[in-house]
This record gives structure tokens, C-alpha cells and sequence, in this order.
């Protein structure tokens, strides 16, 4: 029993797996984003956005409080969602495709650094990269945790290099002036909370990695959400730093928008900017790609054995490849590529509908001290029912904000697309429990096999 509890995870291996899953290529595709809307004061932004986010996705720091959930993030859901949340939810990972449209995009843009050729071609080149990756998942993908681990540490490096080749560059006296270039508080208070919305996409990581260990980490009630706090701060520092030298070393106009690479170019000497575009973007962003095609692959599989998708997408090849659900998860992935969507709005698509449902799960998280007692009880962090619940709005209003936010950024197209997606999430739930191709009796046996096996952890 020791030899078996030695294996486990402690406190610092999570917090090593969670910051590498949390540094990923968000802050090398969305730090020009949110410099366009707030100026230097991308600084603030980063620091703050962290806590926000983490606020955004309370429920992955509440319940892990209260309860050890082998399924992390599926279990988390399973407790709290009513058949038809557990709908949207199914559907909002098909959705996710969307997201993963950026990493192409966000690719093709570093790869134009390396081979300018490429650039009057941008859009065929995503089409492209996006098409060979999903061809990859066919005979899956082993190696992805190897190339991980590898991507994670020169990452690290070249992240590290960029803070400290470039903080020296920054003019420290004018950084923080709200007339000089740029400005602090450029967009005024709305485009400060713009860029914060934007940049949720880079901050929102804290949570997810640390949650799915719970099965195999010691005493998971105390060490995960432990773990998320220390994760955050140190994310918080982290981005602070780049944001610092990516804001402050370059005039406004050339920065807002663009990638990390155009203030790398300024920095670095030239063998060291070829490292940081090849092994810190593309590097960071294919094996993020990598990792998401592989990441879904087992959610698609249930969703269609749940029978949120018709009984067809169940088919498989003689491997067990789900090839007609890979099709469907391929073709809303190369939407954006082929109607030109920008990077922003192609992650907003994501971000909108999933900040609406941690709205959602945040207000439902209320009810847990008063339906789960001895749970409360024996929480890992002690803190008063009154915080506990100021958290839980806070969580919503922060995850309400994200969304707004999005939303009113997004142009006249692109936000019919969104609400015509929110729709459908309601809509197919609504249909494929209507219909009985989903029984809600089934999905409450689920859920009060979840909710045991989570109390008769601790027993």
C-alpha cells in the first residue's frame, strides 16, 4: 500500500504538470490581441486576467474542495448538469473545433516568418496544416506525450530567453505614461476589460491539468486545490514578464495584433529568434494541436455511445478509429480557415458558449455546502459559507464578463454564427432527448454512480 502511494502524485508534480499545460500557445497568438485593445496596460491585464479566469472556473477550485472525482472535469459536470446541460456540454466539445482552427491559423503565422513565400498563401497553408493533422490521428498518436514533455521544456527556455533578452530593452521610465506610445490604458476601462476577455484564452489553464490527476495524486482534497492557487500566481508572474517586454520594447502600432516573434526580432540575435519562432511558437502550437486531436478523441467516442450523436457515428474502424465522428469534428474545425475568420473571433466561438455554461455551473455550485454536509465539513481549505457563496457569483459575473466581452467584439457575421451555435447546443439536446435517442434515466444512474464512488473515496 506505501510502494502504491508512493507513485502518486505530490503537491509540486502538480504544480510542474499544470504550469506546462497552462503556459501554452495562447500567450504566443493572443498577447498582440490584447495590446491592441489596452496598450501597455497588457501588464495589469495578464496579472489580473489569471484570477479572473481562475474565478471563471470556480467550480474546478470548489468541488475538488469537497470531494475526490476520479473523472475530473466530466465527473465535475455529471454531478452538477441536468440532462440538458449535459447535452450542451457533449455538444460544446464537437464545438471545440473551432479552437483548434486557431492553432492552424496561429501556425501558418509563424511559419510565414520562417518561409515569407508562404504569406499571399495563409489561408491554403491552414487549410492544409489542419487537413495533415487530422490525417495523423488515424494510426493516433503515442508519441504526444513524449513530444510534450520535450515542446514543454524548450518552451520554458525560449519563454525565459524572451523575458530576459528583452526586459533590459524596455524604456521603464515611459512604460507606465499614458501619453507616451501606446499608452497605459489605451482603450480606456472597456478596452482594458476587451483585452482581459481576450486574453482568457491564455489564462484559463490553471485549473484544467490539476483536476483530471485527482485519481492519482496524494491526498487530492488538499494538494489539487492547493496546487491551482500556486499554479496561478506563478502564471500570473510568468505572463507579467512577457507582457512587460512585449508591450514596452516596440512603438503601439507594431506590436497591436501581431505575434510574440515581431518583438523576438528586435531582441534576440538571429540564431536565437530562429530558436524562439521554431521551437517556442510553432513548436508550442503543433504539439498543442497535437495534444488536442488526441485529447477529444475519447469524449467524440462517448458522446456518440451516449447517443448525443445518431447512431451512426458510432461506427468505428477495425483499430476502433471513429472515423465519421473525426469528419464532423474536421469540417467545423476548417470553417474559419475557409471563411477568413480572425484568430480572436475562431477562439470567441469557444470561449463565448463556455463561459456561459462556467456561468451556469458556478451558480449551481451554491447548492453543494446544503446538499453535501459532511462534505462541507470536512472541506480541505476552511473558509465561511458567506465567502463560499461570494465566490460562486463572483465566478459567474467574471464568466458573464468574458462572454459579453467576446460577444461585443465580435463582427456582424461572426456573432450571428455564435448565437446561431448557442442555439444549436440547446437545440440538438433538446431534440436528441425529445426523441429518446438519449434516456434521462440513464444519465441519472450515471450521475449517482458518480456521486457514490466520489463519497466512498473518503471513506
Amino acid at each position: 500500500m506505501d510502494k502504491e502511494q508512493d507513485k502518486k502524485l505530490n503537491l509540486w508534480n502538480i504544480v510542474g504538470l499544470g504550469l506546462g499545460g497552462a503556459i501554452g500557445t495562447g500567450i504566443f497568438v493572443l498577447l498582440g490581441y490584447g495590446i491592441g485593445y489596452t496598450g501597455r496596460s497588457i501588464v495589469p491585464v495578464v496579472i489580473i486576467g489569471c484570477f479572473f479566469m481562475l474565478l471563471a472556473y470556480w467550480y474546478n477550485l470548489a468541488m475538488p474542495l469537497m470531494f475526490i472525482l476520479e473523472g475530473g472535469d466530466y465527473s465535475m459536470k455529471t454531478m452538477l448538469f441536468n440532462p440538458l446541460m449535459t447535452g450542451v456540454s457533449a455538444w460544446m466539445t464537437i464545438i471545440n473545433a473551432f479552437a483548434l482552427s486557431s492553432y492552424a491559423i496561429a501556425l501558418t503565422s509563424y511559419l510565414c516568418i520562417v518561409f515569407p513565400a508562404l504569406l499571399p498563401h495563409s489561408t491554403l497553408c491552414s487549410f492544409v496544416l489542419m487537413t495533415l493533422f487530422f490525417l495523423t490521428t488515424i494510426k493516433g498518436s503515442r508519441f504526444v506525450t513524449i513530444l510534450e514533455n520535450v515542446v514543454t521544456i524548450v518552451l520554458i527556455v525560449a519563454l525565459a530567453l524572451f523575458v530576459v533578452f528583452g526586459i533590459t530593452k524596455v524604456d521603464f521610465t515611459n512604460f507606465f505614461s499614458p501619453t507616451a506610445d501606446g499608452g497605459f490604458f489605451r482603450g480606456g476601462f472597456s478596452g482594458f476589460v476587451n483585452a482581459i476577455a481576450v486574453m482568457g484564452w491564455a489564462c484559463q489553464g490553471t485549473t484544467m491539468a490539476p483536476v483530471s490527476m485527482a485519481a492519482v495524486t496524494k491526498n487530492p482534497k488538499k494538494t489539487i486545490p492547493v496546487a491551482i492557487i500556486i499554479i496561478t500566481v506563478l502564471l500570473a508572474i510568468t505572463y507579467g514578464l512577457m507582457s512587460y517586454v512585449a508591450g514596452g520594447v516596440l512603438p503601439y502600432e507594431q506590436i497591436a495584433g501581431a505575434n510574440l516573434s515581431v518583438t523576438a526580432g528586435v531582441i534576440f540575435p538571429r540564431a536565437l529568434y530562429l530558436f524562439f519562432v521554431v521551437g517556442g511558437g510553432i513548436g508550442a502550437i503543433a504539439s498543442s494541436l497535437f495534444g488536442g486531436l488526441a485529447m477529444f478523441r475519447y469524449p467524440l467516442m462517448h458522446i456518440a455511445e451516449d447517443g448525443w450523436l445518431p447512431a451512426v457515428f458510432k461506427k468505428t474502424t477495425k483499430s476502433g478509429y471513429p472515423y465519421l465522428t473525426y469528419i464532423v469534428f474536421y469540417l467545423i474545425s476548417v470553417f474559419p480557415i475557409l471563411t477568413g475568420m480572425q484568430l480572436d473571433s475562431a477562439v470567441s466561438l469557444v470561449m463565448i458558449p463556455m463561459m456561459l455554461m462556467n456561468l451556469y455551473i458556478n451558480l449551481v455550485c451554491m447548492k453543494l455546502p446544503n446538499a453535501y454536509p459532511k462534505q462541507w465539513e470536512k472541506r480541505s481549505i476552511k473558509m465561511s459559507k458567506g465567502f463560499y457563496y461570494v465566490c460562486c457569483v463572483l465566478g459567474a459575473f467574471c464568466a458573464g464578463v468574458v462572454a459579453y466581452n467576446l460577444f461585443k467584439t465580435l463582427v456582424l457575421k461572426d456573432a450571428i454564427t455564435c448565437i446561431v451555435i448557442i442555439v444549436l447546443l440547446l437545440g440538438l439536446s433538446i431534440w436528441r432527448l425529445k426523441i429518446g435517442a438519449v434516456k434521462k434515466e440513464d444519465l441519472e444512474k450515471r450521475k449517482e454512480k458518480i456521486i457514490k464512488a466520489a463519497l466512498a473515496a473518503e471513506e
